[in-house]
């Protein structure tokens, strides 16, 4: 792992491979390395970076609560920092989010950009409030407690146990003020369905058949020319360790499709 300073704290990414440059954002009380098993069939022909957002895995977790702006205002201190003009940006569940805020205020910056289990919707009222019940549950019983009963809902029924483990273990690693600053950030995102059906960039969408978070209606919410929509038969809200084979295929397809054009 490298890292950068950005605003004062330090984000820490993954950088691996050489060509087209990928960059992959992680879902909420995740890191980098819920991307583990995808990069290895992604590395071989595109560069592909990984960052820990703000609040996970071994990037900086200031206290108090952030913005979904903010966390995409990383990105792109992260690309100017490398120096890197245009990318294909594609984000898991809350780095979905992060994506779709990147879009709207620095599309410049891309060559195309994604949704993997994620939306453009907003959290209704009994989400929000879940979202800080989510942070009085981190800060009276710990992050661990929170983890332990936040994963197995992940996941689609059925899912080998060393899976939920892993990500388990993973999820152990986030800071506490992270994972709630996180919530905070993720309560107050705005609907940017918007960015999705407004964008002429090509857009990559993917679901999972058992996705209990975000199902499939809540991610296709636009069938414009320029979007691709992947279905990911029998995935949860995890593809990428329920299917990394399948969805290293799809995002391939979407970074080929450009070239394809031309």
């Amino acid at each position: 792992m490298e890292n950068i300073r950005c605003e004062g704290s330090n984000i820490c990414y993954s950088d691996q491979g050489q060509g087209e440059v990928i960059v992959l954002l992680h879902g909420f009380c995740g890191s980098s390395a819920y991307f583990e098993q995808v990069i290895p069939f992604l590395s071989g022909s595109y560069r592909v970076i990984a960052p820990d957002l703000r609040g996970h895995g071994a990037s900086d977790a200031p206290l108090g609560a952030y913005s979904i702006d903010q966390m995409a205002d990383d990105v792109l201190s992260l690309l100017n920092h490398l120096e890197i003009p245009e990318v294909y940006l594609l984000g898991h569940s809350m780095g979905g989010y992060v994506a779709l805020s990147f879009a709207q205020r620095h599309a410049s910056r891309l060559k195309g950009f994604g949704l993997i289990h994620s939306t453009g919707y907003p959290d209704g009222e009994e989400a929000r409030e879940k979202r800080l019940k989510s942070v009085s549950t981190i800060q009276n019983e710990g992050i661990t407690a929170f983890v332990d009963a936040l994963v197995p809902g992940l996941f689609a029924p059925g899912a080998a146990s060393r899976l939920l483990e892993r990500v388990k273990e993973i999820g152990y690693k986030t800071p506490p003020q992270g994972a709630a600053g996180a919530l905070l950030a993720m309560r107050e995102r705005p609907d940017r369905r918007d960015v999705l059906s407004a964008s002429a960039l090509p857009v990559l969408l993917v679901a999972g058949t058992e996705d209990g978070l975000v199902p499939p209606e809540r991610i296709f919410t636009t069938d414009k020319a320029n979007v691709t929509r992947a279905t990911i038969p029998g995935a949860g809200h995890m593809s990428m360790y329920e299917a990394p084979e399948r969805l290293a295929e799809i995002i391939k397809d979407f970074v080929q499709i450009p070239a394809a054009r031309k």
